[in-house]
């Protein structure tokens, strides 16, 4: 079995609520350290806003990121204490997205993509067409010829 390392996982999952956070310590700050008057005020707003639509993208972004281990024989969805084990065949699609070097997993008979990080970086090749060399991606590779997996 193959995982992606974890660092990028925990900060492509996290990135957007620490934003949001400092967001709103510099408008605190804003608020707190000036005299209160119209500037002080909008400058501080935009700051809250930027946060709350950052914190709107985490909502959104954080249930679809998550730990992949890929198998020979099986798909293992990392989440804590339970794991979801997929076999090949289930897997309707799996691929790269181009420039965020991630991949996109859907599963037969689910609405919902999971997105999830390859084992090393991927070999971009001219920007649109993206390679993954590494075990993972030679794992990938291999299993959707042999299912036919899009």
């Amino acid at each position: 079995m193959v995982e992606a390392n974890p660092v990028k996982f925990y900060f492509a999952k996290y990135f957007f609520l620490a934003f949001a956070l400092i967001q709103w310590i510099v408008g605190g700050i804003v608020i707190i350290g000036r005299d209160f008057n119209a500037k002080s005020f909008f400058i501080a707003l935009i700051f809250f806003t930027l946060g709350l639509i950052s914190l709107f993208i985490f909502s959104i972004v954080s249930d679809k990121i998550r730990r992949v281990a890929v198998g020979k024989n099986k798909i293992v969805v990392l989440e804590g204490h339970r794991n979801i084990r997929l076999e090949w065949p289930e897997v309707k699609s799996l691929r790269i997205v181009p420039y965020l070097n991630i991949y996109k997993l859907k599963i037969r008979g689910k609405k919902s993509c999971i997105y999830f990080f390859p084992s090393d970086n991927i070999d971009p090749a001219f920007g649109f067409i993206a390679k993954d060399t590494s075990k993972m991606g030679e794992i990938v590779a291999k299993r959707k010829k042999e299912f036919g997996i899009k």
